[in-house]
């Protein structure tokens, strides 16, 4: 190991941890060359690809690697939360048919888009510029731009570097939740820790109605991870230095290197684009239902953010600023709001959003000024796993799952049953534990719990 493992946790979850290979693959990423600081990993930590569900790695961007492994398949796999103005009451007897309505236009599980097919240049359009694509074609709000990570636009993005079978698979999906642990959740506000943080990220009463939306690049960033991947393993298979073959790595500037960024970050502007859009149709959807009887400039975008990426950083590290390249396999960025000059939320930080199980919390959180120099500003993604999905079906079945969610007053409309036992909150750590870990640890500090009140799942 070139520097220590650290995990942010607690003593209960640790020891959930005993049997876990995820410890094993922190050790693994502390043997990759040049890495800064520690290999770390957060409360919600399991087992991954090369490195951990839950595990951040930082290295010197001009002299050292990205890692595919460090970034994994769902690349831009991340969270939109959207305020919509409401409250619960505004809700009664219009529950089900909201969810129904965005259930309609949002399509789940391995369906394409209905409304929105891309030919080559208008994806590569979306892979260049990021969100700016859907301001000027109606999809998207100039307030939605500032408030999403990187302005939902990367800069690095390079589309020649995206294959064509990529592009193939990203043409009819903008738009689109997807399957697996991907869902949109309509929440209620349950409480406020912090109500001029809140206020200020638009989170304003207890029962005000949220909306939280978690999905990512869909197929097309998978196929960018498969083709690069597939590459560095056949040419450059450099897992060997740590043992484990999933954390093959190139050099930043070397030219595979260069190529995986670029295309990374233009999977990274997909979806960014592909949660805007799904926030256009929800907007649409409250008009639909409602009648027009709420104002539609209520519903806002509070934070997008990514969980599955690399971002090249400026940090401090031993008293001198130093560019990193931060990678981030299901953990967020929480920045304060020293680090985010000249945003929205120079004041307090930007919103950490990390989702629960689909039966229990979600919260919102802001990042601490001491986190900076603990995790690169870093903090957990949502609950973490602790069953397998295999686990999980066998121990859990759809029909029992869905009627223990309707008697807490959740109502779930999913494409398939199969998804409901793998997604069972059973198969999730404790989320209240996870949040109390990274609250005194210093990463972050909650600004609101938010309940389940419908949930969508692909």
């Amino acid at each position: 190991m070139q520097v220590p493992g650290r995990i942010f946790s607690s003593d209960s979850m640790m020891e959930s941890l005993k049997d876990d290979k995820s410890l094993e693959q922190v050790m693994n990423v502390a043997r990759l060359p040049g890495i800064i600081g520690a290999s770390m990993a957060m409360p919600d930590i399991h087992w991954g690809y090369g490195f951990p569900i839950g595990g951040v790695a930082a290295f010197d961007y001009d002299e050292g690697i990205v890692c595919p492994g460090g970034v994994g398949y769902d690349i831009n796999c991340g969270v939109t939360l959207v305020s919509t103005g409401l409250t619960l009451k505004d809700l009664d007897g219009k529950k089900k048919a909201l969810l129904d309505k965005i259930f309609s236009k949002v399509p789940a599980g391995m369906s394409k888009s209905r409304d929105i097919s891309l030919n080559n240049q208008e994806i590569e359009e979306v892979l260049q510029s990021g969100i700016k694509w859907a301001i000027d074609k109606g999809f998207a709000t100039k307030e939605d731009q500032t408030h999403t990570e990187d302005l939902g636009s990367s800069a690095m993005a390079n589309p020649e570097k995206v294959s064509n079978e990529a592009i193939s698979r990203g043409k009819s999906q903008l738009g689109t939740i997807g399957s697996g642990n991907h869902f949109l959740e309509i929440q209620a506000v349950e409480k406020i820790f912090d109500s001029e943080i809140g206020e200020s990220f638009g989170i304003t009463c207890e029962n005000e109605i949220l909306i939280m939306i978690h999905t990512g690049s869909r197929g097309l960033g998978h196929q960018i991870a498969t083709d690069y991947i597939s590459a560095i393993n056949k040419e450059e298979p450099s897992g060997n230095i740590t043992g484990d073959l999933q954390l093959n790595f190139v050099t930043t500037k070397s030219r595979m290197g260069e190529a995986y960024l670029g295309a990374m970050f233009a999977a990274a502007n997909f979806g960014y684009v592909n949660r805007a859009v799904i926030v256009q149709k929800i907007r649409d959807s409250f008009k639909e239902i409602f009648h027009m009887d709420i104002d539609l400039e209520e519903i806002k975008t509070v934070y997008s953010l990514a969980h599955n990426i690399a971002k090249i950083e400026e940090h401090v590290v031993e008293g001198n600023k130093k560019k990193l390249i931060v990678h981030r396999k299901g953990a967020t960025r929480a920045f304060s709001g020293e680090y985010l000059s000249g945003s929205v939320f120079s004041s307090y930080g930007h919103p950490v959003i990390i989702p629960g199980d689909m039966g229990t919390a979600s919260y919102v959180l802001v990042g601490k000024k001491e986190n900076m120099q603990l995790s690169f500003g870093s903090t957990c993604h949502g609950a973490g796993r602790k069953l397998s999905r295999k686990k999980s079906m066998e121990s859990f079945k759809s029909e029992q799952v869905k009627s223990n969610m309707e008697k807490e007053g959740i109502y779930l409309r999913a494409v398939s049953s199969s998804t409901i036992a793998e997604e069972s909150p059973g198969s999730y750590k404790n989320i209240n534990e996870v949040i109390m870990a990274v609250r005194d640890a210093n990463l972050a500090i909650p600004v609101s719990r938010n309940i389940p009140v419908a949930v969508m799942k692909g």
